[in-house]
């Protein structure tokens, strides 16, 4: 078992890996869940409320208003233990699919628009949804071999198109990925990720992963993992950004001081994470349970000075 990024840092313990990749399952099956109360201050129901008390104790789930777990151990279905869940896989799912305009994009590095709707299961576009840290659509384009990734945010015209804006740096094969609360005609919200795929016309030359670290250097920026856990019990991972050794200032993005995806190598299956809404000790905290073996690209989003940086890694956990 190991843990990814740019940088190994062998004083950390190579059990991160576990418990990282917990988080992003546990609190994946959060999105089959749906809405349910939160604690308060949590990002989910009010996104500028930083001010939360911590979860419950005991180790239960703490489940937002956007249907993301914060905390807790949960299996497929919602359930204790169980096979952890992904999204992203599918191209509908819960009664909504995922409809691009086109499953092609023109040359590399040339802004072009993506846009696609989101079909009800009667074939018509949905045109009402929640706004989940503070958009009501979060997408996403990976290519397949993780050399690019982009978190975008489109805007919905009022027959339900989203369109947005992408300049995709490489050519190659892509997935996108729709995360987004459905709300239908009698009020009921549905969390779903849909997912497709898309292919950037070019000479196609796959990247290998990095090596295995538990560090991540961005921007001038350091971001680094930490934390313990035993398999099928909640605990909790953390991230700490510093420049030159000493700690940043982390400000909040939609909502939330940290914003983490991960996706398994092969299949691209997808979960996007939130941490508490709090930060401990100046590091951004993810509640995590073990996951299931296999290799996982992890992107953390983070804010520092007004600007957003991406941290990335690599977690084999075996």
């Amino acid at each position: 078992m190991k843990t990814g990024g740019r940088k190994v840092d062998p004083k950390l313990p190579i059990y991160v890996g576990v418990l990282v990749l917990a988080v992003l399952m546990g609190v994946g099956v959060g999105r089959v869940l749906g809405p349910v109360s939160t604690y308060p201050g949590d990002p989910g129901q009010n996104a500028g409320d930083q001010s939360a008390a911590a979860p419950p104790q005991g180790g239960g789930p703490v489940v937002a208003a956007d249907g993301h777990i914060h905390g807790g151990t949960i299996g497929a279905g919602g359930s204790a233990g169980g096979a952890p869940a992904l999204g992203g896989l599918e191209i509908s799912a819960s009664g909504y699919t995922l409809a691009p305009a086109a499953d092609e994009f023109g040359a590399a590095g040339d802004p072009q628009s993506i846009s696609f709707q989101i079909l009800r299961a009667d074939g018509t576009p949905a045109t009402e949804f929640a706004v989940v840290h503070e958009k009501s659509m979060h997408f996403f384009v990976v290519r397949r071999d993780f050399g690019d990734y982009r978190h975008l945010h489109p805007e919905m015209a009022p027959d339900g198109t989203w369109s947005v804006e992408a300049a995709l740096a490489d050519p190659g094969p892509y997935r996108m990925y729709a995360d987004f609360t459905a709300i239908d005609a009698a009020g009921t919200q549905t969390a779903v990720t849909l997912g497709a795929d898309l292919a950037v016309s070019g000479d196609y030359r796959p990247e290998k992963l990095p090596a295995p670290a538990v560090e991540s250097t961005v921007d001038g920026l350091t971001a680094a993992m930490s934390g313990t856990a035993t398999p099928g019990v909640a605990s909790p991972v953390l991230f700490t950004v510093t420049r030159d050794g000493r700690p940043v200032g982390l400000q909040p993005y939609l909502g939330a001081f940290g914003h983490l995806v991960a996706l398994r190598d092969g299949d691209l299956g997808f979960v996007h994470v939130h941490p508490e809404p709090q930060l401990f000790d100046g590091a951004v905290k993810f509640w995590v349970t073990a996951p299931t073996p296999g290799t996982y690209r992890l992107y953390l989003d983070f804010q520092v000075d007004g600007k957003v940086h991406t941290a990335d890694y690599v977690v084999v956990v075996e």
